[in-house]
């Protein structure tokens, strides 16, 4: 079931965070740094950080944002929802979250008179890229961030892959 997470919920957000980040690592050899309590509060009391539960438990979470200006520079004029931190617990990675999410967002986008869905993930991982195909995204290829102050520090000073999603 998809729903917006509670304050309830920041302990276990903080620590899906942190099992990504170092499962990130890992694959990539890029870790997402500690993400502050007050972005995190601030996503919660506006309905924007959203989670997926199985059986109540959190299986996996990521964030919403009506404009992301840095990143998708003039494009950011388009009406877009933009998708960020996806985190999946360990013991549900696997099960296909990036398509569910996919699938919720175009609707979600939808009703919000949205016409596209958009991600960008950082570093250079061809089956990440690939993965995110497979769920209908549009590859649009790799950029550099002209202005990344105010960015979280995994954005500084490296390459991003965009990625969208027609609505």
């Amino acid at each position: 079931m998809i729903t917006t997470n509670t304050l309830q919920d920041i302990d276990e957000i903080f620590s899906l965070y942190k099992q990504a980040s170092d499962f990130k690592k890992v694959k990539s050899n890029i870790q997402w740094p500690e993400f502050g309590y007050n972005m995190i509060e601030t996503e919660i009391k506006e309905n924007r950080l959203y989670k997926f539960t199985i059986e109540g438990k959190i299986a996996c979470i990521w964030s919403i944002a009506f404009e992301d200006p840095q990143i998708w520079e003039e494009q950011n004029s388009d009406p877009s929802l933009y998708i960020h931190r996806i985190a999946t617990h360990p013991s549900f990675r696997g099960q296909k979250f990036v398509e569910q999410i996919a699938i919720w967002a175009k609707s979600f986008a939808e009703q919000n008179n949205k016409q596209y869905v958009r991600m960008d993930t950082v570093g250079l991982n061809p089956k990440l890229v690939n993965y995110y195909v497979n769920c209908g995204f549009t590859y649009l290829g790799v950029k550099t961030p002209a202005n990344t102050q105010g960015l979280p520090a995994h954005y500084q000073n490296i390459s991003i892959n965009l990625f969208q999603l027609k609505v």
